[in-house]
């Protein structure tokens, strides 16, 4: 059995990429249908006496021919009822779609430029009547079309439709001006079905898109008809609304309406239900708890207030009035043989920089601002550069006192001069040197951080340049350890009062507390980093005086029989007549 297809078609313009049929009018919609499956690029088709059998039928898509046919029975019940378009014609022009999506767009071409070879930014259609372009029933296709039409400025409908009404065929009246809203409501009917076998159409709700949210559906369910297994209204989708604070991700291979609902990640919140994307909150706000809102954040910083704060404050001033303690005792007992022993000025030089050193802290408290700011590495850095040259200088002084004394040395003028204590500014000028270029390149700032603590902006200081604060540590290692050296040699030098281990041990836990410091200050942030470098600073000050100065304390003030000269004489004449003990 054959059918013929009757449709006109004009030959002249049939090409790989042209139109397929085209019929003339006022207004002229372009269709795009992949109705020809494989069609050879020279052969003419004539619609006349084209048909399709078992044998033919491999070159049409049958579903596209249908909805060809439907498109231009609509074209033409628009055209005989004069009502719908007064005094406007309806025009058709179809076009066939390649088989493969990379030819796409040349059937868009060919509608748009009127030309089967195209020429940049040419047209041979300036008079064109186009008005709209139906794209076919896929996504891709149309999404396509879509983005061609846009570059093109191509408009979903022309202006000629402005102010255009139209009364449809159940009766509604329909607004044809694409600048206007449509107002179009749609009828939600029942089937009733009656034992005798017939069947009513029964209206039972109305869905008016262009109603405000939560009024677009009105159903009457008493005058709902159930099937037997129904008692209710179906959903219309297959998952719950997304509440606020969460996002709806679309299910792979799921109808549209079938989704999951997630959590807004964090510093994200939704306000709405079923968003697609949670909105990122403000540097200054953060989300709440339920995601749903954005609270702006509280101004913070390390205060005396502050559990945190208040504790290193009290071990801060705890560990200067100690300090202040041992000086007392040493001024008091200055002209004893533990006091004089190892240069007793140098001693009091650390126990004035020791004092500082724990009053440094406090300047890390409080509300920070440009003058703490450059004073709290600075002050830091040249504090420890006395300290620790301090120690050096004591060291040397040791080594000195047992090496360059003997009879007939001619170096012990070096001793009378106390060329020692010159290391103290040597040191202390090269330090303050380090600290000119820090400043004059990228000095310390106040600095906000927003990101380490929940809810919060905190106020802190920016070293500036992270080169001049690890060379201010560096620089301080370097001196530590050194000191460490020296004092490790001459542990074993003869003498009650050689304090030489005190200082090894000393400059070996000022190392340790340092070396321990970089890896837990770079894994912290905020108020923790800025408490873990004061710890470490009350830390290494505290390792200095507990093992320098405390046994001696204890000697002067619970153990005064072993601070007196004979003593020591006494031992030092026993070890050399016995040189194995």
């Amino acid at each position: 059995m054959r059918t013929l297809i009757c449709l006109i078609a004009t030959p002249s313009c049939l090409t790989e990429s042209g139109y397929l049929l085209h019929q003339d009018g006022a207004v002229v919609i372009g269709a795009f249908f992949p109705v020809l499956k494989s069609v050879p690029v020279s052969e003419i088709i004539d619609w006349k006496t084209l048909s399709f059998d078992t044998h033919n039928s491999l070159w049409i898509n049958a579903q596209m021919y249908q909805l060809v046919l439907a498109m231009i029975f609509a074209i033409n019940e628009i055209n005989v009822k004069s009502h719908i378009l007064p005094n406007t014609s309806l025009g058709l022009e179809i076009y066939n779609l390649p088989h493969f999506e990379r030819n796409i767009l040349r059937s868009a071409l060919s509608w748009l430029t009127g030309l089967s070879k195209f020429i940049p930014n040419y047209t041979c259609r300036k008079d064109s009547k186009s008005a709209a372009a139906l794209t076919g029933i896929s996504r891709k296709t149309s999404e396509t079309f879509g983005t061609l039409l846009d570059i093109y400025k191509f408009p979903q409908l022309h202006p000629f439709l402005k102010n255009i009404q139209l009364i449809n065929s159940v009766g509604d009246c329909v607004i044809l001006d694409w600048k206007k809203k449509t107002d179009t409501e749609y009828d939600i009917s029942n089937i009733w079905n009656f034992p005798t076998g017939l069947s009513l159409l029964v209206k039972v709700g109305t869905f008016a898109p262009s109603a405000p949210k939560g009024q677009q559906l009105s159903i009457s369910e008493h005058k709902i008809n159930w099937p037997i297994g129904f008692t209710e209204i179906p959903k219309s989708v297959c998952s719950e609304s997304c509440s606020p604070g969460h996002r709806k991700v679309i299910l792979e291979s799921k109808p549209a309406c079938c989704f999951d609902c997630t959590p807004c990640p964090d510093k994200e919140i939704s306000n709405e239900t079923d968003v697609g994307q949670c909105v990122k909150c403000p540097e200054s706000h953060y989300a709440n708890t339920e995601k749903s809102h954005c609270l702006k954040k509280t101004m913070t910083f390390l205060d005396y207030n502050d559990s945190l704060g208040t504790g290193l404050t009290l071990m801060s001033l705890g560990f200067f009035v100690v300090t202040g303690l041992v000086i007392g005792v040493f001024i008091i007992h200055r002209n004893t043989p533990i006091v004089k022993a190892n240069n007793r000025s140098l001693s009091y030089i650390l126990l004035i920089t020791l004092t500082l050193c724990f009053l440094c802290p406090l300047l890390f408290i409080g509300l920070p601002n440009t003058a703490t700011c450059i004073l709290q590495q600075n002050l830091f850095g040249l504090l420890f550069t006395v300290a620790l040259s301090t120690v050096l200088a004591k060291t040397i002084t040791v080594v000195m006192a047992f090496k360059i004394t003997a009879p007939g040395r001619k170096t012990r003028w070096l001793l009378i001069l106390r060329a020692p204590q010159f290391i103290i500014p040597l040191c202390a000028l090269m330090q303050i040197l380090f600290s000119g270029i820090w400043l004059g390149t990228s000095p310390p700032f106040v600095d906000m951080d927003a990101h380490s603590e929940h809810g919060h902006i905190i106020i802190l200081c920016n070293k500036g340049s992270a080169i001049g604060f690890y060379c201010t540590l560096a620089y301080l290692g370097v001196m530590a350890f050194g000191s460490y050296l020296l004092a490790f040699m001459s542990r074993n030098l003869p003498d009650t009062f050689n304090e030489s281990k005190a200082l090894a041990f000393s400059m070996l836990m000022f190392c340790s507390v340092w070396v321990t410091f970089l890896p837990v200050y770079h894994s912290t942030t905020g108020k923790v980093r800025v408490a873990m470098e004061m710890f470490s600073i009350l830390a290494s000050s505290a390792s200095i005086l507990t093992l320098i100065f405390v046994p001696k304390c204890y000697i002067v003030l619970f153990r005064p029989e072993r601070n007196i000269l004979p003593l020591n004489r006494e031992k030092r004449q026993h070890r050399s007549k016995n040189p194995e003990t």
